[in-house]
């Protein structure tokens, strides 16, 4: 083993993780250039939604394929077992309670993989775009 961690250097890492990942950015810049408009990482909505559009009934979730255990790429570590298993599964429950609080109160909500959006950039664009205009549509 390498040069192990110590708890506190360890926590300085995890709490160094921010809030608003890079790929998000790229995500919101791009459907902004798309003349869609939102709010991000709306607080007041249940799970704080990456992407909302309150007027649309809408909210996105891009989700880490670390953080919410992407049955791909997911992977506990293997250190600290017991911890990592725990608090992904919990990750992974909470991503369900919101997903069916935003179901039973008929919002149209998308979650999409990170995987998803670094492999084919532009097609989950074009989804996550589709997605908001049938929204709109049965909105109205």
């Amino acid at each position: 083993m390498k040069n192990p961690k110590t708890t506190e250097e360890r926590s300085k890492i995890m709490g160094s993780i921010k809030a608003v990942s890079k790929l998000e950015t790229m995500v919101t810049q791009e459907l902004w250039n798309r003349d869609y408009r939102f709010r991000r990482n709306v607080r007041s909505l249940k799970g704080t939604p990456d992407i909302a559009i309150k007027k649309y009934k809408v909210v996105i979730f891009i989700d880490s394929c670390f953080w919410h255990l992407c049955p791909i790429h997911g992977k506990i570590p293997k250190s600290n077992v017991a911890f990592w298993t725990d608090k992904l599964t919990r990750n992974q429950k909470r991503d369900q309670d919101v997903t069916a609080y935003y179901v039973e109160n008929g919002w149209n909500i998308l979650r999409l993989w990170e995987h998803e959006i670094r492999g084919e950039f532009d097609k989950a664009i074009q989804k996550i775009g589709d997605f908001i205009d049938e929204a709109k549509i049965t909105h109205n």
